[in-house]
């Protein structure tokens, strides 16, 4: 049968990791404390990465270690203990783009599976084979493939392709970026990048000090690096025809509602083209000739509106970007909804523990989201903190608050506050 491509989702944290397996990812990535591209987010100590391993693998499903840092010679200390100590704990692969760590990988923990990550800017056959040969396992593709040059990537090479398939854009070739090494003195490509191309610019004359002159010709400002987010859902079909193994969500510094969303929605996409394909009597190992036909539910696309995000492209899917792959008339991130709360428990009777995670009140229309079946809207009428007290506002941070539901729900449902719709079409 033809093997459905895994979801692959960011692991910020442990709850973010939860979260992320309960919405509906096959496997997580995660960063250590070292030697990762994200050392400005939480990432997992040796404890809590071991306990990550463990927790993931008792759900069935696979977790890999980012060990992507270009590293310079003072970063190699340390590096074949952590290399070691990987294999010994059991991470399903660790993420590489060094060839020297990938080297010293093969010796000093040969059991370690190993993925070549994007930042190695695989964007060919020849490339992808040659990672093969040393040992790789996967291949994460650059961001810069087009989906005519990933058929013939897929054609020419037998090993596994993992591609990018939602999240940020970097301005960069990949990632290799130098502004936030220039402007702040982090190295992006060891793990520190403060996105400096995120941020607003303007022109300064030399002796004209504060007075800024924009340096686009309108009255907003500058967003000469405001790419749009990449979301590559309507593909989601012609990618599992094509073989890919693995879609990839970026994002591992961002929320629990993002990690919970972005998986659950491309989840459910997956899945629901396997179900249209078996229903269109699509052979089980040849390509569906039909592909075309099949478009993800628009209730997914409404989902992607729902989390904080810049406005959405394909990327380099269907070849270059041009001018249409920038934002210019705003920096600010758009949501229809925003995180509120998480339920905890809920009994039979729908009496459900709710932990606050944004200030919330009897009255307001509040969408419920659970890992499986559908999200719904319920108008509370009254609310208990956690001696029973009735309370009309829940402000405090994770306040733990007690409210009667119309049915029962799983835990880690989200709760989400309906937010007014920008009325432009963002996809």
């Amino acid at each position: 049968m033809m093997k459905k491509p895994e979801i692959l989702a960011p692991a910020g944290s442990m709850e973010k990791l939860k979260f992320a397996l309960r919405f509906g990812a096959d496997a997580v990535y995660l960063g250590g404390s070292d030697f990762s591209l994200r050392a400005q987010g939480k990432n997992f100590g040796p404890e809590e990465l071991t306990e990550a391993v463990n927790y993931v693998h008792a759900q069935g499903k696979k977790v890999y270690v980012t060990v992507n840092i270009y590293p310079h010679e003072d970063d190699l200390t340390g590096l074949a203990d952590y290399l070691r100590f990987l294999e010994s704990v059991g991470a399903d692969a660790a993420l590489v783009s060094d060839l020297g760590i990938f080297t010293l990988a093969r010796q000093v923990a040969p059991k370690l599976s190993l993925h070549v990550s994007t930042q190695a800017n695989t964007l060919n056959s020849a490339a992808v084979n040659a990672w093969a040969a040393m040992g790789a396992e996967r291949v994460v593709l650059g961001r810069e493939v087009s989906l005519q040059e990933l058929k013939k990537i897929r054609a020419a090479t037998n090993v596994e392709l993992e591609m990018f398939v939602h999240g940020a854009m970097c301005v960069s070739y990949s990632g290799r970026c130098l502004l936030s090494n220039f402007l702040t003195g982090r190295d992006a490509n060891r793990g520190s990048c403060t996105q400096p191309c995120r941020w607003k610019y303007a022109l300064v004359e030399e002796k004209r000090p504060g007075q800024y002159f924009p340096v686009e010709e309108d009255e907003r400002g500058t967003y000469i690096f405001n790419s749009k987010d990449l979301a590559l859902l309507s593909y989601v079909g012609q990618l599992s025809e094509l073989g890919i193994d693995s879609l990839k969500i970026e994002g591992r510094m961002k929320s629990v509602h993002y990690a919970a969303t972005v998986a659950n929605t491309y989840r459910r996409a997956v899945d629901d083209y396997f179900a249209w394909r078996d229903k269109t009597g699509a052979a089980e190992n040849a390509p569906a000739e039909n592909v075309m036909d099949w478009q993800p539910d628009s209730a997914l696309f409404d989902e992607l509106e729902k989390i904080s995000h810049r406005r959405y492209s394909v990327g380099f899917l269907e070849g270059r970007p041009d001018m249409n792959g920038q934002v210019y008339n705003t920096s600010v991130y758009e949501q229809s909804t925003e995180f509120i709360g998480v339920v905890l428990s809920c009994d039979e009777a729908g009496n459900a523990v709710i932990e606050q995670r944004n200030n919330f009140r009897v009255g307001e229309n509040i969408e419920f989201f659970p890992p499986e079946g559908e999200s719904f809207t319920f108008v509370p009428s009254d609310m208990k903190d956690e001696e029973n007290n009735d309370i009309q506002v829940a402000p405090h941070a994770r306040q733990i608050v007690k409210m009667k539901l119309p049915k029962q729900v799983s835990g880690y449902t989200i709760l989400r506050r309906l937010l007014v719709k920008n009325k432009e079409d963002h996809k």
